[in-house]
């Protein structure tokens, strides 16, 4: 089993930034794609950004290339989401998702992980 808690969300500025963490405990992420998810109030969840097994490539939604970027520091066994230029459209719930057995063509289907967690808030104002 692997228990997830994200932390590191807020209220921020159009333009703002912040950083989102996932921290694991049960297993050690080592071998583990780990991704984040989000969804807005009235919208289907979708992908955002994703570090495939271990960090063997990295792989983000359009509308976050350039401005989210994906981490993980595997001594603390915790995944980071930067997040730069905040946009209004960026606010949601977001959830860090893990899976040891994920082929690449499934990474961004969050029905697809075996754990994932509660969330944090993230609002951006204009």
């Amino acid at each position: 089993q692997v228990q997830l808690v994200e932390s590191g969300g807020g209220l921020v500025q159009a333009g703002g930034s912040l950083r989102l963490s996932c921290a694991a405990s049960g297993r050690t992420l080592r071998g583990y794609t780990v991704s984040w998810f989000r969804q807005a109030p009235g919208k289907d969840r979708e992908f955002v950004a994703s570090t495939f097994r271990s960090g063997s490539s990295t792989h983000y939604a359009d509308s976050v290339k350039d401005r989210f970027a994906i981490s993980m520091d595997n001594a603390k066994n915790t995944a980071y989401l930067q997040m730069t230029n905040l946009r209004p459209e960026d606010t949601a719930v977001y959830n860090c998702a893990v899976d040891r057995s994920l082929i690449l063509s499934s990474i961004r289907r969050f029905a697809d992980y075996d754990y994932w967690g509660q969330g944090t808030q993230v609002t951006v104002s204009s």
